[in-house]
């Protein structure tokens, strides 16, 4: 299909004018960490997509070649989307992960696109908020980042406080480390975050904050920890005072096996229709009622392989709630 770009962009029902001058005022660059399913890929990019944001797309060095080639075919037709230069060969819960996004920050940071915020996704995340939606609060926020932080848990503790090899997978060895020289303790949160171009430049300028993540390479699920932390330290823009509460973020919707049950009983959410992976519910069609009462921008996790239903049913809500009435004449396609 990009072999004809324009016939590629316009089946694809792609949105190629702002649909709002206050969304054109605000762009958002994207960080998407893929490795596999190309076409789960291809769905949320045109459901994320507009054409005054920027999207950065870090492909798992030991993905498939023809996996690269299909992400740079798509890459190639649209002008605001690019595949990262470095690419990692990235690890489960090594330290690869977070350098797959930190690759894409240095980058977007160089892109004439002026954006306002910064947004991490995978490729098993949907939105549940327009893009409109999410630059409203986001604006709202003036500059504060979306970033969850907790105080870390004691059987957590050990990610960091001893020595980890990383092979095919992270191994814990009996090697204690030192104590990071940095201002508040370790907090824990979620891989995915929000945060101001602001907080993205002062990561890089930060000699402080560059010695932490040189200290934070041999840990276990490092991503967990990193951005949670950096949210709670003095002088880093966007940020909260490492004694206050933590609270919930609007960050990602997500269904944990062991908090998920009857709601009545105290529950945080009804079962998974779908299957389990990780602990982590693979959302299924019975799912999505409960999701799009969320206030949370993303979903995680969805499958075209586990339930394509889902997924689908998924877009076609997003995009009733994105074009509206302002879609009629768009060159968007057919709807």
């Amino acid at each position: 299909m990009t072999r004809n770009c324009r016939s590629f962009v316009r089946a694809r029902k792609y949105i190629t004018v702002p649909l709002s001058p206050e969304e054109e005022d605000f762009p958002l660059a994207y960080s998407m960490v893929i490795h596999q399913s190309i076409e789960m890929f291809e769905r949320l990019l045109r459901s994320i997509y507009t054409p005054q944001n920027v999207y950065c797309i870090h492909v798992d060095r030991k993905s498939p070649s023809q996996f690269h080639a299909a992400v740079r075919a798509i890459a190639s037709c649209i002008h605001n989307v690019f595949v990262a230069a470095k690419l990692e060969w990235v690890t489960y819960a090594g330290w690869s992960r977070v350098q797959a996004d930190l690759n894409c920050m240095k980058e977007l940071l160089e892109s004439p696109v002026p954006w306002r915020y910064f947004i991490d996704v995978c490729g098993q995340d949907f939105p549940l908020k327009t893009n409109r939606e999410i630059v409203r609060s986001l604006r709202a926020l003036n500059g504060f980042n979306v970033i969850e932080s907790d105080p870390a848990p004691g059987f957590k503790k050990k990610r960091w406080q001893y020595h980890h090899d990383t092979l095919d997978q992270v191994v814990l060895t009996a090697q204690l480390k030192d104590q990071p020289n940095i201002s508040p303790s370790i907090f824990v949160g979620s891989a995915y975050f929000m945060a101001s171009r602001e907080f993205v430049g002062h990561v890089f300028d930060s000699a402080e904050i560059q010695a932490f993540l040189k200290w934070s390479e041999d840990t276990y699920s490092p991503d967990e920890h990193v951005w949670a932390t950096l949210h709670r330290m003095p002088n880093v823009p966007g940020s909260i005072p490492y004694t206050q509460a933590a609270t919930r973020t609007l960050g990602r919707a997500v269904k944990w096996s062991f908090e998920a049950g009857d709601i009545a009983r105290g529950a945080l959410y009804p079962p998974c229709t779908g299957r389990y992976r990780h602990l982590v519910c693979v959302y299924g069609v019975g799912d999505l009622h409960w999701m799009v009462r969320q206030r949370c921008f993303f979903a995680n996790r969805f499958d075209l392989n586990m339930d394509n239903t889902a997924v689908q049913c998924m877009e076609e809500y997003l995009r009733n709630r994105t074009l509206g009435k302002t879609g009629a004449g768009l060159e968007v396609g057919t709807e």
